[in-house]
């Protein structure tokens, strides 16, 4: 069955299709009650379902947040869209949500297919690139977030602004201090232990992977340690998997006479599939190696060794990124909330000798 138009809501209430449309898409230019009602009433009979875009026109705003990830089942960005979601709520709008892979074309799309459907405000979230496979797509990515600044759009993005980049107005950047707080796990981790320090990570030019390497680095330096040892691939569960079983490997060759282990794996999924590399070889944490993550994400609740990890405030990120694109923010940057903050969470995965 086809649905109803809005021409046949204005013929049935006696209006003309215009004063039907200022009733049902919200325009602040009004008819008498006595219409109002009249045209009301006309789109009940008829099951009329006012057109989202239409209203987004006659109101100046559609009522929706774009919200753009790298991947919704990863718990950390979850926890993220959670707190957009928990945000959106307060200020009675909706989110669409698109997941890219990481891939700023496929960024590009999402952000131009919000802006099609006249979003008023789009989150991004997930780690800049710099790798030189990704400078053109970076290019078409900060245009089109520079075309929708310019049209009254409101972005904010979590970690790094976008590369290339540069709308002075309705630009919004969520930091996140990851170099500060891995200087400060590599501190605590140092800190009466003799072993040898090795560092999981992303490929590099990944912003955030490159901020938590160089920020460990900087904590065994001030700790007077030597710099640990670097092994990169994917940002993801199967990369964390890949690295512990080459470091699986080199533990069993080095046999009963080797030197205490420590790993840093720079997010917490690659932790736990490190983890699960070295259970398969027969190794044990904390046993054989020692490890820690960065994220604390929901997930280590029922993870076993409980994760040493930099525990941030995920879901507060995503709240603050959409406060900060809400109308109004920009004059009123306070309400917006405090700068993230972090803190380094010790726990059985990192207990020598245990």
């Amino acid at each position: 069955m086809a649905a109803s138009t809005l021409t046949e809501v204005a013929r049935l209430a006696g209006v003309s299709p215009a004063t039907a449309s200022r009733v049902l898409n919200g325009s602040a230019r009004t008819p008498g009650p006595d219409i109002a009602q009249r045209v009301r009433q006309a789109a009940d009979s008829l099951g009329y379902i006012p057109n989202a875009q239409a209203q987004g026109l006659a109101k100046s705003s559609s009522g929706l947040i774009g919200l753009i990830v790298h991947d919704i089942a990863d718990p950390y960005f979850a926890a993220i869209a959670r707190g957009v979601q928990d945000a959106a709520r307060e200020q009675r709008r909706m989110v669409l949500l698109a997941t890219t892979g990481g891939a700023p074309a496929e960024e590009k799309e999402a952000v131009a297919a919000f802006a099609a459907r006249r979003a008023d405000s789009i989150v991004i979230a997930g780690s800049r690139s710099a790798r030189s496979e990704d400078l053109q797509d970076n290019a078409e990515l900060a245009a089109e977030l520079d075309r929708y600044c310019r049209n009254g759009g409101q972005v904010a993005v979590v970690g790094h602004p976008v590369v290339g980049a540069s709308a002075s107005e309705g630009y919004h950047v969520v930091a996140v201090p990851n170099e500060e707080l891995a200087e400060s796990l590599a501190a605590s981790l140092a800190e009466g232990r003799d072993c040898d320090f090795v560092v999981i990570g992303g490929p590099e030019g990944l912003f955030t992977s490159d901020d938590r390497i160089r920020g460990f680095q900087a904590g065994l330096e001030r700790a007077g340690r030597p710099a640990a040892e670097l092994v990169r691939s994917a940002f993801n569960r199967s990369g964390g998997y890949e690295a512990g079983l080459a470091l699986a490997q080199r533990l069993k060759a080095a046999g009963p006479a080797r030197r205490p282990l420590c790993i840093f794996a720079v997010n917490d999924v690659m932790a736990i599939g490190a983890t699960a590399a070295l259970r398969a070889e027969g190794l044990r944490i904390p046993r054989d190696a020692t490890i820690a993550g960065f994220d604390d994400i929901e997930t280590l609740r029922d993870f076993r060794p409980a994760l040493s990890t930099v525990r941030l405030p995920l879901e507060d990120i995503g709240r603050l990124a959409t406060r900060a694109t809400a109308r109004g923010a920009a004059e009123h940057p306070d309400e917006a909330g405090p700068p993230i903050t972090g803190a380094v969470t010790l726990r059985r995965s990192t207990e020598a000798g245990a």
